[in-house]
Order: structure tokens, then sequence, then C-alpha cells
């Protein structure tokens, strides 16, 4: 990371302290998203607050959301017979809540746009492939996503701004996962 980059990572610790606004990071395994394995998403402290239960089904997979408790939240569908990069993630009663669609491709970024059902779009851009980017609604960065903070080879986090809705910013980095790392 250069100079550059770290005095505006500062400039934005900065100006989230003088608004409050907090943040909650999560840890997730790289290709999360293995149809047939269940995984767990981790909080900041290490606890298990979210679990992934991936399950193969004939016409699509499903990958399902759930708390800790196993209380279902979204489901992320994979439609085999779309054409276009595009996933659904659905609420329990089987709504759509939001659409994530690849957007445009280039050598070393790619952008996606998030089509949320009861709210403001978000887009998704930076270094997607090496789990280096941000999601922005509004023009505002309301997560990023980053490798650099675990060691761990197939691990990165997602850090939500409070106030937003984590699970599905955790449903969207997973779905852009399995987008761009082929994984199922």
């Amino acid at each position: 990371m250069g100079l550059r980059d770290r005095r505006q990572e500062r400039r934005e610790e900065r100006r989230d302290e003088r608004r409050g606004v907090g943040r909650t990071q999560y840890r997730m395994r790289q290709k999360l998203v293995s149809i047939g394995d269940d995984s767990w998403i981790e909080d900041q402290q290490g606890r298990r607050v979210f679990k992934v239960n991936g399950k193969a089904m004939r016409i699509r997979d499903t990958l399902i959301f759930e708390d800790a408790s196993g209380n279902e939240l979204l489901k992320l569908q994979e439609r085999k017979l779309r054409v276009r990069d595009t996933m659904e993630i659905e609420d329990a009663s089987g709504r759509t809540v939001a659409t994530v669609k690849k957007a445009m491709i280039s050598p070393l970024r790619e952008r996606f746009t998030v089509d949320v059902a009861q709210g403001r779009d978000m887009e998704v851009q930076g270094n997607i492939v090496d789990h280096e980017y941000r999601i922005s609604q509004g023009g505002d960065d309301i997560a990023e996503v980053s490798k650099r903070w675990f060691r761990i080879a197939d691990t990165y986090g997602v850090e939500v701004v409070e106030g937003q809705d984590d699970v599905l910013i955790l449903a969207i980095a997973a779905v852009i996962d399995s987008m761009t790392h082929d994984v199922g």
C-alpha cells in the first residue's frame, strides 16, 4: 500500500470518527459459497454470527444465510439458465431483496451493480479478483472488502459501516466471490 493510499485511509477514518460512524468487521472464507458445504462468518471478536448453508438442487444451486441460531435470513440463488452474469438474493419468503449483476470487466478492475428492491441501488468496484474493493450507495462507501487484513490465505474481511444491512452486504460479497471465482 502506497503512502497516498494510507493518507486517504486516515482521512476516511477521521471523517468517520467525526460523523460518529462505527464499522463492524467480519471474516469470511474465500470460496465460502461452495455448494454442498456449510461455512461460518465470524465477527471481529471471532464469534460465529452467520452460517452459510450450501444446498445443491436440481435446477439451481442455493446458499442460505442463517443467523447463529439457524434462522433463515437470506437465500442466494444461482439461475443456471440465465445468459448474463446475475445472481439474486432472496429473503426467507422467496421475495427478491437484491439482484447482483456483473457490469464491466477490465484487466484489473471489475464493476458490479446491485439492484436493491426496497432501497437505493449499490455499486461495487475495485480489484474484485484479489478481494480489494468497496461497496457504495449514493456515492458513499458503505463497506470495504479486503484480504490484506488477514494473514490466512483463503480469508478476507468485510467491513460494514454502522447502520447498514450487514447480512445483505455479506451476501453481496459472497455472491461476488462466487461469480468471480467460478465456485460450485
